[in-house]
């Protein structure tokens, strides 16, 4: 029996060890189990971000009554009232400003010639919601030109694009009387980048003087219009002038700068 005791002992030692491996062999994979688990936990979570608008291109609008040289406005109102303009009310010049000059020039047993001339900017920031600054000009600039083409008692009424001013641009031209009086219409509506900007330029004949022609209205909006995109890019520090480079020949209609009709 005193024999036996330490054989017994081994016996039991040697039956316990694959005991230990198997719970050891648990234990290590709970422990791996665990461990991947955390690791998936901790790894970063995929967020999606929303995409970046295009920043807008112009942050300043041009004081509107200096947008239009002076040797223009001599040129085409040379009798003015002002000969600074009379600036249009703003709740905020650096998203909106208008100016006009009219004048009725004396010539006499030959009659008068009555001019008006204005000019309107409208800048539009991007927004996350609303989009880049120059596509929702895009959008009020179709709009402008609609507006315009809808003028009530407009007679003869004709659109074309026009090439070579900002980045689009659109001039409608017509007819209307007032006051027994023909007057012809010229109005340009032009996008430069993120800013619209509107001329509208009218003329009439007074007391046996004739109605100034077509041709002459066309071609000072366009001599003010060109002027007033300049205007843009030189209140922004560019050197741009007349065409911008971003699609000078792109002309979609749309826009959002109050045009103001003569009296």
């Amino acid at each position: 029996m005193h024999r036996s005791a330490p054989r017994l002992t081994r016996i039991l030692a040697c039956a316990a060890v694959p005991v230990m491996l198997v719970v050891a062999g648990c234990s290590s994979d709970s422990d791996g189990k665990k461990d991947a688990d955390a690791s998936a936990s901790a790894s970063p979570q995929v967020t999606k971000s929303e995409p970046t608008v295009e920043a807008a291109k112009f942050a300043e609008l041009p004081d509107p009554c200096s947008s239009v040289a002076a040797k223009t406005v001599k040129s085409l109102v040379p009798s003015a009232k002002s000969k600074n303009g009379t600036r249009g009310k703003s709740s905020d010049s650096s998203a909106r400003g208008s100016c006009s000059w009219n004048g009725l020039a004396d010539k006499g047993v030959k009659g008068s010639q009555y001019r008006w001339l204005d000019v309107g900017f409208t800048r539009f920031t991007s927004d996350q919601t609303l989009g880049s600054g120059a596509a929702r000009a895009g959008e009020d600039f179709t709009k402008q030109v609609g507006k315009t083409e809808a003028t009530d008692g407009a007679k003869n009424v004709k659109s074309e694009p026009v090439t070579g001013i900002g980045d689009q641009a659109t001039k409608v031209t017509y007819d209307q009387s007032k006051a027994d009086e023909d007057f012809r219409y010229t109005t340009i509506v032009a996008r430069t980048g993120n800013v619209v900007v509107v001329v509208n330029y009218n003329g009439a004949g007074y007391a046996g003087s004739k109605t100034p022609t077509a041709e002459t209205i066309l071609k000072g909006a366009t001599m003010a219009v060109k002027d007033a995109v300049a205007a843009v890019a030189d209140a922004n520090g560019s050197k741009e002038t007349g065409a911008s480079p971003e699609t000078k020949t792109s002309n979609s209609p749309s826009s959002s700068a109050t045009t103001k009709k003569s009296d």
